[in-house]
C-alpha cells in the first residue's frame, strides 16, 4: 500500500537540510513581499488623498498607472516565490492590460459603466496576497468588509469633538439621529430602567424575551394603527434591523436567488444580503426626471416592477421577493396606502415575498403627512408572505442598542428567523431597558415625539436653506434623517468616476457623506446628506461642505479655461 509523503523532494546535488533552508528563505521572502504590497497600497491611498484628487488630474492618473505597474511586478514576484515555496504550485494572476484610453486594468480591462456595482470585489491579484489563511469565502468577506467600511472606520478613529478633536471627521453619511440624546440619556437613567434579575443574566429565549416581544406587539399595534392586536408570537427580536433582513434573506432564498429592490436604496441591504445569504439584489431603477410616466422624481410604479421582474426572469434569475423601505431611504418618500396595496398585489400575482422596512415610521416631521404602515392594512393580499421590520435606531436615536424586530404572520418564517437569535440576540439587560422605553407611551407621545419632530423640522429647515442658497436641487421630503441632494453641476463630465472623486474631496475635508453609487442610483451626482445632528456641529459640517463645493467650482472653471485654450 502506498502512502502519500509530505517530505520535500531532494534535487540532485542538494542535501535535505539545504532544501529546508531554501524553503524557509522562500517563505520569508513571500511574507516580506506581501507586507510590501500592503504598505504600498496604503502609501498610494495617502498620496492620492494629499493630492486632493481633483487639483492634479494628470498627476493622479500617473499615480494610478504607477500603482498598477508596481502591483503587476509584485504579483509576478508572489507567483514566483509562492511557486518556489510550495514546490511547484502555480498561482495564476492576470496581468494588467491597457485599454484604448490607456487606463491600466487587470485582465481584459473592464469598462467604466453607467451602472454602479454596490458589492466590491477583490481582483485575483489582490486576493492572492490577502491571506494564505483565509478560505475563498473568507477572502470574499474580507474584501466586502474592507471596501464597504474603510471610510467609516477612518471616521471612527478620528471623530470630531468640539474640545478634543476639532479637526476630526464629521459624519453626515451614517444615518443616526443625534438630536435628542439629552432626552434619551435622561429617560434611560430613570429608576425603572435599572434591573438586574437572574433571568436577565442568563441565556434568553432566542426569539427575544417574552416580555419584550409582548411589548413590541403592543407598541406596533398602537403606532402602526393595526386593525386588531398584534400577536407576540409573530415577533422575533434580533440585534438590529440588518440582522433581521440578513436572516430573512437566508430563510427565504437559496444562494444565487434574488430580491427586487427599487433604487436608490439603502446600501446596507447589499452588505447584509451578501454576507451570509449570497442573495442578489436586482435594481428597479427609478429616474429623477419628471415625464408623462413619472409624475414626480424617482416614482415607483407597478409597470417598473413588472419590467424589472420580466428582465430578471429572462436572464434565468429566480426572484423570490420585493424589498421596500417606507419611509424610503434615501429619498424620504412615503408610500400612500393605495400605492402600497398595488405593490403588494404585484407581489401576490408573482408569488413573491414582500419585506417592508419601516425603521423611519416615527420620523415623519411634517404633521400634515400621514404615514401608512403595512400593519395598518385591514386586508393583505398575501399575509403569509408579507414581513415588516422595525427598530429603535432611527426613531429613538439609539443605534448603539442594536435592536431590530420582525413582525410576520408566517409562523414558519418566524421560527426559522428565530434560529439566528443564537448568534444575534440582544443582552437581557438591554431587552429590559427597551421594554421599559417602549411601554411608556405617555412619555413618548407627550415628550419625546413632539420634541424629536420639532428638532428634525428645524435641522431640515437649516440645511435646506443652505442648499437653496447654493442653488443645489434636492428631493424635498419631510421624513427620515436625510436629504437627497443633486450635485451634478459640480461634475464634469457627469460620471460615477467624477462622483467618486468629489466624494473623496469631501473626505479630504474631514466630511463624510454618502454618494449615490452606494445606493445603486442610476444617475451619477446624487448624494445623501444627514441633517439630524446638533446645530453647532451641523453648522461646521455645512461650512466644510461649502468649502469643498467652492474648490470644486474653481477647478471646473480652470478646467474649462484649459479646454478653451487647447481648442
Amino acid at each position: 500500500m502506498s502512502h502519500r509523503s509530505d517530505a520535500l523532494p531532494v534535487p540532485s546535488g542538494q542535501t535535505r537540510s539545504q532544501v529546508l533552508r531554501d524553503q524557509s528563505i522562500y517563505t520569508q521572502l513571500l511574507e516580506v513581499t506581501r507586507h510590501l504590497q500592503q504598505t504600498m497600497r496604503e502609501h498610494f491611498v495617502q498620496l492620492m488623498s494629499r493630492q486632493g484628487l481633483l487639483q492634479e488630474r494628470r498627476h493622479t492618473q500617473a499615480i494610478r498607472e504607477q500603482e498598477a505597474l508596481l502591483s503587476r511586478l509584485l504579483c509576478q514576484m508572489i507567483n514566483l516565490l509562492q511557486s518556489g515555496a510550495t514546490g511547484g504550485l502555480e498561482l495564476q494572476v492576470p496581468l494588467p492590460s491597457k485599454d484604448s484610453r490607456d487606463d491600466v486594468r487587470y485582465g481584459q480591462g473592464t469598462q467604466l459603466s453607467g451602472q454602479p456595482d454596490p458589492v466590491p470585489q477583490l481582483s485575483d491579484c489582490e486576493a492572492a496576497f490577502v491571506s494564505r489563511d483565509l478560505s475563498n469565502r473568507g477572502i470574499d468577506i474580507y474584501a466586502l468588509y474592507q471596501l464597504s467600511f474603510q471610510d467609516y472606520n477612518a471616521y471612527q478613529k478620528d471623530k470630531y469633538h468640539k474640545d478634543k478633536n476639532t479637526l476630526g471627521f464629521i459624519n453626515l453619511g451614517t444615518s443616526e439621529n443625534k438630536l435628542c440624546i439629552d432626552l434619551m440619556a435622561e429617560r434611560l437613567q430613570e429608576s425603572d430602567m435599572n434591573c438586574v434579575e437572574e433571568a436577565l443574566l442568563q441565556y434568553p429565549d432566542w426569539r427575544g424575551q417574552p416580555f419584550l416581544r409582548e411589548e413590541v406587539a403592543r407598541f406596533l399595534t398602537y403606532y402602526c394603527r393595526a386593525p386588531a392586536p398584534l400577536d407576540p408570537e409573530n415577533v422575533v427580536v434580533l440585534n438590529g434591523c440588518c440582522s433581521v433582513f440578513s436572516a430573512l434573506a437566508m430563510v427565504l432564498c437559496d444562494p444565487g436567488e434574488a430580491f427586487l429592490v427599487p433604487t436608490p436604496f439603502y446600501g446596507g441591504f447589499a452588505f447584509s444580503s451578501r454576507l451570509y445569504a449570497k442573495v442578489e439584489l436586482i435594481p428597479v431603477h427609478l429616474e429623477s426626471k419628471i415625464t408623462a410616466i413619472n409624475t414626480y422624481p424617482f416614482q415607483l410604479t407597478v409597470d417598473k416592477l413588472e419590467e424589472a421582474l420580466l428582465e430578471a426572469r429572462l436572464e434565468g434569475k429566480n426572484v423570490r421577493g420585493l424589498v421596500l423601505t417606507n419611509p424610503q431611504n434615501p429619498l424620504g418618500d412615503i408610500y400612500s396606502s393605495d400605492s402600497l396595496m398595488k405593490y403588494l398585489e404585484f407581489a401576490k400575482r408573482h408569488d413573491l415575498h414582500v419585506i417592508i422596512d419601516e425603521i423611519y415610521m416615527l420620523s415623519v416631521f411634517d404633521e400634515s403627512i400621514t404615514f401608512h404602515s403595512v400593519l395598518s392594512m385591514k386586508s393583505l393580499p398575501d399575509r403569509s408572505r408579507t414581513h415588516m421590520i422595525w427598530g429603535t435606531s432611527k426613531d429613538f436615536g439609539i443605534s448603539g442598542f442594536r435592536f431590530g424586530a420582525l413582525y410576520t404572520h408566517n409562523k414558519e418564517v418566524a421560527s426559522a428567523v428565530s434560529a439566528f437569535g443564537y448568534l444575534h440576540s440582544i443582552s437581557g439587560i438591554t431587552q429590559h431597558k427597551l421594554c421599559q422605553l417602549l411601554q411608556n407611551t405617555e412619555w413618548i407621545d407627550k415628550v419625546y415625539l413632539p420634541t424629536n419632530r420639532f428638532r428634525l423640522r428645524e435641522a431640515h429647515k437649516y440645511v435646506t436653506a443652505k442648499l437653496k442658497a447654493l442653488e443645489i436641487p434636492f428631493h424635498n421630503r419631510s421624513s427620515g434623517l436625510y436629504v437627497w441632494i443633486n450635485l451634478k453641476k459640480y461634475l464634469d463630465p457627469c460620471t460615477f468616476e467624477e462622483e467618486q472623486l468629489l466624494y473623496r474631496r469631501f473626505l479630504d475635508h474631514k466630511l463624510l457623506l454618502s454618494c449615490g453609487k452606494a445606493y445603486m442610483c442610476k444617475e451619477p451626482g446624487w448624494f445623501r446628506l444627514i441633517f439630524a445632528d446638533e446645530l453647532p456641529r451641523l453648522k461646521l459640517a455645512m461650512r466644510r461642505f461649502c468649502d469643498v463645493l467652492e474648490e470644486q467650482k474653481q477647478d471646473l472653471i480652470a478646467k474649462q479655461l484649459e479646454d478653451a485654450i487647447r481648442e
